[in-house]
């Protein structure tokens, strides 16, 4: 079975998404008019009850004062009354204007004396009529349950509340006039809002999921442009650059990439310039070992200085070799990510160590080595790798320092970060050469005059090394002054 495409997935996620949203919106503004409805007939209903009661209560007494100008009493007074309120009661209820109610009168007895209608009647509300004769408090009851739901495929049913008023008949009897509303007007209302609602909700789903799925569709052609693009740009071929499609996400992730493809454009330019580089520092010892080979094989056997020369040159140009491959395999580590030690080590020792070892091997220069005194200066991190770092910018500041100048190491903590202060008072660095300094294999115009040895590896590695640390290295230098080296390494916990 074929996976659904993305355009697919959005376009069943914004149709559900708007039948969800804008369905509840419809279903709860439904709810709430049929809610409000109902409030409005529990109201009518209790106000239409208070006033038949009212209008009940006023004809009983005209009724019976009536009667009894006509010299009435006992039973005869009784029964007048009631053929007179038989007569009296629609026209006076017609005429209050309440409208859409149902009436019944009952005596003390429950006998029915007068009704509006036969629907008024309502056998099952015989228990609460004997509740309200015997307390004399008026009483509500549910005929019909209000149902909301029904009102969205069906006719509304708001349901039929009655209520059951005590009423003072003749003499000291009480009797019940029942009061039913029934809510038709209401219902017609929810009736009337039904279909447009539901045409209304319909088209807002519709004109909802349209609109999404045509914001779905502007993004995804725009990711489709940077998709083309990007196929188009080979692995050779990183010049290319994918359309910036204004100042929205997509042009972000537009510019985001242009910049990885400017990073991959360096990187692929310097590791071009590092092979090439490599390969010219490899081919000249290896030069040199063919050269004194063909010596030795045309005149070696014959000539004991010949060979003896030509063998010290081939120790030589291998272990100019032997130093090349290593520094280039330190390199090839520092990049792939160090493993670094995490242990607890006094920097300040590490550097009177180096000081001294460099001091050993540049003996014959005179050169003053300065380093901090003999106390401690702890810090957590690899201490291998730091001597690694001190090693190369000593080895560096004493081979460009003349006989008679001063290599100075100074350090010092500050809050949660050390720092390595490395100086010289050598030859000095060109200021145009300083920004290219931690390249690979770059020598400054000055060192190469200088005939001094080396590949221009040595600040490469060291950098490489204090970046895996979370470390800095910066460069200040003065031709003819001197040149400094300021280190910057987190003091670390354990």
């Amino acid at each position: 079975m074929r996976p659904w495409s993305l355009r697919g997935w959005l376009l069943f996620v914004s149709v559900l998404f708007a039948v969800l949203v804008v369905g509840g919106v419809a279903l709860t503004t439904y709810v709430i008019v049929a809610d409000g409805m109902q409030s409005v007939v529990l109201e009518t209903t209790e106000r239409v009850a208070s006033a038949g009661a009212v209008i009940a209560r006023e004809a009983v007494v005209v009724e019976q004062a009536a009667a009894e100008t006509e010299g009435l009493t006992g039973d005869e007074l009784e029964r007048n009354v009631r053929l007179r309120l038989k007569d009296s009661l629609p026209d006076r209820l017609a005429a209050s204007g309440l409208t859409g109610a149902r009436f019944a009168l009952y005596d003390a007895d429950g006998s029915l004396l007068w009704y509006s209608s036969p629907q008024a009647l309502y056998p099952q509300s015989e228990q609460a009529r004997r509740g309200v004769m015997s307390t004399g408090k008026t009483r509500r009851t549910v005929l019909q349950r209000a149902d909301f739901l029904r009102g969205l495929v069906r006719e509304a049913q708001l349901g039929v509340n009655v209520v059951h008023v005590p009423l003072r008949l003749l003499g000291d009897s009480t009797g019940v006039l029942d009061v039913a509303y029934v809510p038709s007007t209401e219902e017609q209302v929810i009736d009337r809002i039904r279909l447009p609602m539901l045409v209304l909700a319909i088209s807002a789903m519709v004109v909802m999921a349209f609109l999404m799925q045509t914001s779905m569709t502007w993004v995804l052609n725009l990711v489709d442009e940077l998709r083309r693009a990007a196929d188009s740009i080979d692995a050779g071929r990183l010049d290319e650059r994918l359309p910036e499609l204004g100042e929205n996400e997509i042009g972000a992730l537009a510019r985001s990439l242009n910049q990885l493809i400017e990073r991959l454009g360096r990187r692929a330019e310097a590791q071009a310039r590092f092979v090439a580089d490599a390969s010219h520092e490899l081919a000249t010892p290896v030069a040199g070992i063919r050269g004194y080979t063909s010596i030795l094989r045309a005149w070696g056997s014959d000539d004991p200085k010949v060979r003896e020369e030509a063998i010290d040159a081939i120790d030589r140009e291998s272990r100019r070799m032997a130093r090349l491959t290593s520094d280039l395999l330190n390199l090839l580590h520092a990049d792939q990510g160090l493993r670094l030690k995490t242990e607890q080590f006094d920097l300040n020792a590490i550097v009177r160590d180096r000081l001294a070892s460099t001091a050993s091997r540049f003996i014959e220069r005179g050169i003053e080595f300065e380093g901090p005194d003999d106390e401690s200066l702890i810090m957590v991190g690899d201490p291998g790798r730091v001597e690694d770092v001190l090693s190369i910018l000593l080895d560096n500041a004493a081979k460009y320092t003349s006989a008679g100048g001063r290599v100075s190491v100074k350090t010092w903590r500050r809050r949660e970060m050390i720092t390595i202060f490395v100086a010289d008072t050598g030859k000095g660095i060109p200021r145009d050469d300083l920004p290219r300094l931690f390249d690979r294999f770059f020598r400054s115009e000055a060192a190469r005059a200088a005939g001094e040895g080396g590949f221009g590896l040595g600040l490469a590695i060291a950098k490489s090394i204090l970046d895996n640390m979370n470390g800095t290295i910066a460069v200040d230098s003065e031709p003819g002054v001197g040149t400094t080296f300021l280190i910057t390494l987190p003091r670390g916990r354990i």
